[in-house]
């Protein structure tokens, strides 16, 4: 089965009056709070997800700009949403998947049947369907989730992981480098570290490539079905994503979801420059 659904299969679950919770993870670097945008339009039935509180936690710069949350603070959030056993959970965003994709993998772990919407929000305003502006408050959810964080690297781990499997920095080429950073206290990359940029799987429109394409740009890093993977970003968003590609093509792959916001702030760890591993 597919991670993930298209307009047309969401479309045909709501209007059938499926056990579907749909959920909005609008969020990006330079609008970490997507409500109001929310509250301008969204599909359906859908609750606002904000990532920044539910789908991560805060604590010192050494952990990293999104800590994991604990299971039982995704699982009160879960529940919040309307998540009941059983349920279909559909995520979506409007940055081609990337917030999306950090609540696929989260819930995943918790033994959710969760999807990411393909091409999210636009690709549903796009097909004409409606759309409504209520800020949606679901009955409670008894949803009951499976412990998580057994796919996540700790900083010791990432460290480790080139001496026996891929470590793909999925950042944009200059953040690799270490031309430049814009959000962390150092430039650069864990040594070992290869670039494959999470963009890289997908079309204009934010729909990852067919399966041929996707697998020959992995096989390019030396990923390959059965390779030992792992991935990382700025904060363990992106990477999410990159893992979600990697799932779809029947690879799966570890995050490390302290990224290069917690490597950058830990006194000590190495970092390498320049478009090599290193």
């Amino acid at each position: 089965m597919s991670n993930f659904t298209t307009v047309d299969e969401l479309n045909a679950l709501l209007t059938e009056g499926a056990s579907v919770r749909v959920l909005d993870v609008r969020w990006r670097l330079d609008r970490p709070d997507g409500h109001a945008e929310y509250l301008e339009g969204h599909i359906p039935g859908a609750v606002y997800v904000p990532l920044d509180t539910e789908l991560s936690t805060h604590g010192e710069p050494s952990e990293g700009r999104h800590p994991l949350p604990s299971t039982e603070t995704l699982q009160t959030a879960a529940r919040r949403w309307g998540v009941r056993a059983g349920d279909i959970v559909v995520a979506y965003d409007d940055a081609k998947g990337l917030a999306a994709a950090r609540a696929w993998w989260l819930l995943r772990q918790g033994g959710v049947d969760v999807r990411v919407l393909a091409g999210g929000i636009r690709s549903w305003k796009a097909a004409g369907l409606a759309v409504d502006t209520d800020d949606v408050t679901p009955e409670p959810g008894d949803v009951v989730l499976d412990e998580i964080g057994g796919e996540a690297l700790t900083i010791d781990e990432a460290a480790a992981f080139p001496a026996s499997g891929v470590l793909l920095d999925v950042r944009a080429p200059e953040r690799y480098s270490g031309e430049t950073e814009p959000l962390d206290p150092v430039a650069g990359h864990i040594p070992g570290a290869v670039n494959l940029p999470t963009g890289l799987h997908l079309d204009p429109e934010g729909k990852i490539l067919d399966r041929t394409t996707v697998l020959k740009t992995f096989a390019s890093v030396g990923v390959t079905p059965g390779s030992s993977v792992a991935a990382y970003c700025g904060s363990g968003i992106t990477a999410a994503h990159t893992a979600l590609v990697l799932d779809e093509v029947g690879i799966r792959a570890q995050v490390f979801p302290g990224s290069w916001s917690q490597w950058s702030n830990t006194p000590g760890r190495p970092v390498a420059t320049g478009d090599q591993p290193g």
